[in-house]
């Protein structure tokens, strides 16, 4: 009897195993997405290459972070869960080991870039969508929610950690720890992971007694391309795509990226940036938390609607908070940070009802896509208008303005009327998906 089916005997639901499994995987994925904020000064300094030239490297990261999501849902159906993962945490030890070793910048972008942003593109979060959908009938909102609220930790973890030991050991010495963080995954994966409740003679969390899962045939990973061309004739996944666009480029792209250099342009030390982004990170874990309780019981469009528009609020007075010495910075990070992946949530509910329950995982998937991509374009806008103007006004300004007219596209999802599910549960649309 293997270790994961000793434990499903005891009086926890299994798929709570699966959650915390998962939630140590996007956890660490997230402490090495977050890892560039670290380096590029570093980088800098050791090599003389330009800010622009880092930041390239980032956003192809940040783009195929994104863009290999829907193929490894896909492959999660053909393959499976665990496989999937543990091929992903592979690529990325082996990645993030070789940086130690580059010399130029094709280097950088190969290991980085390709490597290390495919390799975590599996670990994102249409993994976090998958697993919520697959074990989880009751409280799939709130388990989205936690989920990603372990990008926030990921980050509340390990980015004051990185920069410490980039400040006394340096960058390289930063790259064997995220390498170690890896290699002691691996075989927590491999030993409690499994791919779907019946694997281990279990129903979902939640589900009736003589619920029966449906079975049919494994789509191909070839199969996201045909979710993409189902998507493309709705007007509702553009919509989604576009909003969730805004909210890459607003998070992982610009402050994700950028906030510790551009707290260094202002004279805040890196340890001390570092630990403004995991102070966001512990108001995140309590905001996408709460987001996902939310998005089981409110109209998710609304609750986008808020975060957008706060979010772009708070992103016109950065530069100011700049200005007051640490009481705005300390404001902006408080609030921003309650904001900071609340949308996940409310965005992945919203493609469930739209799209149903056993596509979500690749329909969400391309929709990251799209987050993705705002991700890259502002990790390397910023990085150029930094290099042309010398600062970074101009890039969190207008990144505010475009999270206004995000809050103003999720209204527009939807042709139907908004009802309510019975006993409280999240509200849903009705009517048919534009098409």
């Amino acid at each position: 009897m293997s270790l994961a089916e000793r434990v499903v005997r005891g009086r926890v639901h299994y798929a709570w195993i699966i959650v915390a499994v998962t939630f140590l995987a996007l956890l660490t994925a997230a402490a090495i997405r977050a890892t560039p904020g670290v380096l590029i000064v570093p980088l800098e300094q050791t090599f003389g290459w330009s800010r622009a030239t880092v930041s390239f490297a980032v956003s192809v990261n940040l783009l195929l972070y994104g863009l290999c999501g829907p193929f490894a849902a896909a492959l999660m159906e053909r393959v499976g869960v665990r496989r999937v993962t543990l091929l992903s945490l592979s690529a990325v030890t082996v990645g993030v080991a070789l940086t130690t070793v580059m010399r130029a910048p094709w280097q950088l972008v190969l290991l980085w870039g390709v490597v290390v942003g495919i390799g975590t593109g599996a670990l994102a979060l249409v993994l976090a969508a998958t697993i919520a959908n697959r074990w989880f009938v009751a409280r799939r909102g709130l388990v989205i929610g936690i989920l990603t609220a372990s990008t926030a930790t990921g980050q509340l973890l390990f980015l004051p950690l990185l920069a410490a030991v980039v400040e006394h050991a340096g960058w390289r010495a930063a790259a064997l720890v995220v390498t170690g963080l890896t290699l002691l995954l691996i075989p927590v994966v491999a030993i409690f992971m499994r791919d779907q409740p019946r694997d281990l003679g279990l129903r979902a969390y939640g589900a009736f007694a003589d619920a029966v899962s449906p079975s049919g045939p494994a789509p191909r990973p070839t199969g996201a391309i045909a979710a993409l061309i189902e998507g493309a004739r709705s007007r509702d996944f553009w919509l989604l795509a576009g909003s969730f666009l805004i909210c890459g480029l607003s998070t992982n792209g610009l402050i994700g990226t950028h906030l510790i250099p551009a707290s260094m342009d202002h004279g805040i030390p890196a340890v001390t940036a570092a630990g403004l982004l995991a102070a966001m990170g512990v108001f995140d874990l309590v905001g996408t938390t709460i987001s996902g309780w939310l998005s089981d019981r409110w109209d998710n469009r609304r609750l986008l609607f808020c975060y957008y528009g706060l979010r772009g609020l708070s992103l016109m007075l950065l530069p100011y908070a700049y200005g007051s010495e640490y009481f705005g910075l300390t404001l902006f990070t408080v609030f921003y940070g309650l904001d900071w992946v609340a949308t996940v949530p409310p965005t992945v509910r919203l493609t469930e009802t739209l799209f149903g329950k056993h596509r979500v995982g690749i329909m969400y998937g391309w929709i990251a896509v799209a987050h993705q991509v705002g991700a890259a374009t502002a990790a390397f806008g910023a990085g150029l208008v930094r290099t042309w103007l010398g600062s970074y006004q101009v890039a969190f300004t207008g990144a505010g303005f475009v999270c206004l007219i995000a809050a103003l596209m999720v209204l527009a999802i939807g042709r139907g009327q908004i009802v309510a599910r019975p006993r409280g549960r999240a509200l849903e649309i009705s009517g048919a998906v534009e098409g």
